[in-house]
């Protein structure tokens, strides 16, 4: 994850990063429910309501000699429709313990150098401030009272102090004041007066002036004290120094920061004097910076810009005060996700992802990497992204979120060979169900023979050869970003979708990463293009295995799979119905309506919407509108900023003056995630399913196995 910028409102803090570029109404025409209108093939299938039942792990933080792991337990609340999360605690015999109760959210553990202590963020207040919790005793006592949510806590070595960060608020702009107002009138609210190039962002809306700080309170309560000032972002991860006198992060302290958005630097501070020394100095990221135990070395995140779709993020090491830096992943061709030193500061333990999984490895800082703990992840719980947690103990012991394809995150432990899952936070809610299963499928591309990586999800029932004449429909569901991957884990659409008897296939098309550089970047300012062609041959893959209803072809995906969606249709005509989801359907609009404009012009195109216009036109859907025949709804979140909704309207509109059966489903106050709220995430998957049977024919064929000629 590449921080691009944090930005805070009220009480809601929002982390906008690389990744997160990858990219409901609650009534419907027909009411939406978990068994939509045919039968399932199986007797316990998965429901949409099943969403308010399950659970995953998240934030884990080992103790020293790897016996215990705190870690989040999240949930969704059926009467709030909110996902909340408590503290918990589980041991290496797999004995849970809660730590922190109550029907609000606990968040980022953090246990003090001598483990006597568990700093964690709570809203139990109303607003989310900063515990403490003294593990002997059990008493609990709230620490600040902020005017906006902290992040990123960290402990100082000598456990006296915490740092986080912390929006301040700053002065708005008003440079015209209307006169004549009498008392006691009531006029219209003031305009609000805007200059910045960076005025809003997805999830946070309109940004009110103000920067992000960095703060250190003592560890026995009081003020907070600001230690970093000036109209730039402070922040990120923050690390102290060996003898607790400073501590380190991460800022763009350019004055053009909103124009490059990407140049991050590693800075430190002192905590008494607030004297900062610049630690790097390159164009291009420079983040999450991390202490070695010894206090000699900084580990650290970065990459060269080169203004591409793309590029590895790196490991590198300096010396704890700036100098000389050096990769020590030069020769890896992926990208280093997190970072954590071995407690005897002669390497790095890192997470990266690979052909759609996570792993932890162990990178010496002289010598050959090792794997570690593998199966990381299960955190997206919506779609099948990669992507995990981990944290290490001083003796080695690795502590992560168990990725299972068939359930959310887990936590495991792992030293050796084999991995120990401690808990199985959802077998009440799902070890009665029909889960579907998941196999992995190779193929080649029809364009180049280039390969390509997917996953079928068979659903419960799935009865291939055994019934001849037996054909099921099938989805083909692509991931956003583009710059993104899918792998086998648990996704609660698709789970949900096979639960009706789909089949359901995603893919890693060109443009994804975790199958290195090369791969990522055959999309660079070409995008999108030969993904098509991916995508097809993936559908026809799936077909050629038999038992698939070719006439009964189903496509959706959401944001940059929204985008390809879009592009499918209108160059296709194979597909029997499609759910365009949060798209970016006119590039030219879109780099001039969207929050991170100055990053998609730059490194999506490399040119302004007016000095390349053939360029942004010819991969615009937009563009192929005229082609399209395929029944297509369109959806996404009212409050959506990164691939705001007029994208849709435009398509949507575009298809009604082409005659083409089409719909639009907003999701009110859901951003470019959409999962707002638990709701929206059964809202999206139950207007999917009914576009879906709403178009598709012999129905009957997966209900007593008999195609119907």
């Amino acid at each position: 994850m590449i921080k691009i910028k944090q930005a805070t409102t009220g009480n809601t803090h929002v982390n906008i990063s690389k990744t997160s570029i990858q990219l409901a109404l609650l009534a419907a025409p027909l009411a939406l429910s978990a068994s939509f209108s045919f039968a399932a093939t199986h007797n316990n299938p998965l429901k949409l309501e099943d969403v308010f039942s399950l659970e995953y792990a998240s934030e884990l933080d080992i103790t020293n000699n790897g016996d215990e792991v705190y870690f989040v337990r999240n949930y969704m609340d059926i009467q709030s429709d909110k996902k909340l999360g408590n503290i918990w605690k589980v041991d290496k015999n797999k004995v849970m313990t809660p730590v922190t109760n109550g029907l609000y959210s606990d968040f980022s553990p953090t246990l003090s150098p001598d483990e006597t202590k568990l700093a964690y963020i709570s809203t139990a207040s109303g607003t989310a401030q900063i515990h403490i919790k003294w593990l002997k005793s059990g008493q609990t006592g709230q620490m600040t009272h902020l005017s906006a949510s902290p992040s990123s806590l960290s402990w100082s070595p000598d456990g006296k102090m915490l740092a986080f960060s912390q929006f301040v608020k700053g002065t708005p702009k008003s440079p015209v004041s209307l006169p004549g107002k009498p008392e006691g009138a009531k006029w219209a609210d003031s305009a609000i007066f805007i200059d910045d190039l960076f005025y809003r962002a997805d999830g946070a809306g309109y940004i009110p002036p103000g920067n992000s700080q960095i703060f250190v309170i003592s560890a026995d309560g009081g003020t907070p004290r600001q230690l970093t000032q000036g109209e730039f972002d402070h922040g990120g991860k923050i690390s102290w120094s060996h003898d607790s006198k400073a501590v380190v992060f991460s800022a763009n302290l350019r004055p053009d920061s909103d124009l490059e958005l990407t140049d991050d630097n590693v800075y430190r501070v002192e905590v008494n004097s607030g004297q900062m020394l610049q630690l790097t100095d390159r164009i291009g990221p420079d983040n999450n910076p991390v202490v070695s135990p010894d206090g000699k070395l900084i580990a650290y995140l970065g990459y060269d810009e080169k203004y591409t779709n793309y590029e590895n993020t790196q490991l590198y090491v300096m010396d704890a005060n700036g100098g000389v830096s050096r990769s020590l992943t030069t020769d890896f061709d992926r990208s280093v996700g997190s970072i954590k030193w071995a407690n005897n500061s002669k390497g790095v333990y890192i997470s990266y992802d690979d052909k759609g999984e996570t792993y932890v490895a162990y990178q010496p800082l002289q010598g050959n990497r090792k794997v570690v703990a593998e199966k990381v992840g299960g955190l997206a719980f919506g779609r099948p992204y990669s992507g995990g947690e981990f944290d290490v103990a001083k003796d080695g012991t690795v502590a992560f979120t168990y990725s299972d394809p068939q359930r959310p995150a887990d936590v495991a432990i792992q030293k050796g060979d084999q991995p120990s899952v401690l808990t199985q936070l959802n077998d009440d809610a799902l070890g009665h169900k029909d889960i579907a299963t998941i196999k992995a499928l190779n193929l080649k591309s029809s364009f180049d023979d280039l390969p390509i990586q997917a996953w079928v999800v068979y659903p419960p029932g799935f009865e291939q050869g055994k019934k001849q004449g037996k054909r099921y429909p099938l989805i083909l569901e692509i991931h956003g970003g583009p710059v993104a991957n899918y792998g086998p884990h648990f996704s609660t659409e698709i789970q949900l979708m096979a639960a009706q008897g789909y089949v359901v296939v995603y893919a890693n098309p060109r443009g994804s990463d975790s199958y290195g550089k090369e791969f990522a970047q055959t999309i660079d300012k070409n995008y999108p293009s030969q993904d098509y062609d991916d995508l097809m041959s993936t559908v026809d893959a799936v077909i050629a295995q038999g038992s698939i209803d070719e006439k009964n072809l189903f496509v959706t995906g959401g944001s940059g799979g929204g985008t390809l969606t879009a592009w499918i249709v209108g160059h296709t005509e194979r597909f029997a119905a499609a759910v365009v989801a949060k798209p970016v359907i006119n590039w030219y609009s879109f780099v001039l309506t969207s929050d991170f404009y100055p990053f998609f012009y730059k490194n999506w195109f490399g040119k302004k919407p007016w000095e390349a216009q053939d360029l942004y036109m010819k991969h615009s859907p937009i563009s192929y509108v005229g082609n399209v025949t395929t029944p297509t709804m369109l959806l996404t979140g009212e409050s959506d900023h990164r691939t705001p909704i007029s994208e849709t309207e435009q398509y949507y509109q575009a298809l009604k003056l082409q005659g083409v059966e089409s719909a639009m489903v907003r999701i009110p106050g859901a951003s470019h995630g959409i999962y707002t709220r638990p709701s929206n995430l059964m809202a999206k998957v139950g207007y999917i399913m009914w576009w879906f049977d709403k178009y598709r024919s012999n129905k009957s064929d997966t209900t007593d196995g008999q195609a119907q000629e």
